[in-house]
């Protein structure tokens, strides 16, 4: 007995129908698309912490930016009325 009442027999036996119906490239292509998505899972999430205090230093300098753009866009615009 396997896996919850499932032979090595009966696991051996799909997995050659799988391969005969999807074939090994696709599977190889399925697998490295799953581990790079692993990869980049494991990465942001050991990255998150770090990146947090950055991302909230950047949206600072991102607010103020859009401030400063606003005053000149509203100081152009009552430049051209008058």
């Amino acid at each position: 007995m396997g896996l919850g009442g499932i032979s090595i027999w009966q696991l051996l036996i799909v997995l050659v129908i799988v391969l005969l119906l999807f074939g090994t490239k696709k599977l190889r292509n399925l697998g490295t698309d799953l581990g790079g998505a692993v990869k980049g899972f494991r990465s942001s999430m050991k990255d998150g912490g770090a990146s947090e205090s950055t991302e909230e230093g950047e949206s600072a300098t991102q607010t103020e930016s859009l401030t400063e753009s606003a005053e000149t866009a509203e100081a152009d615009k009552s430049k051209s009325n008058v």
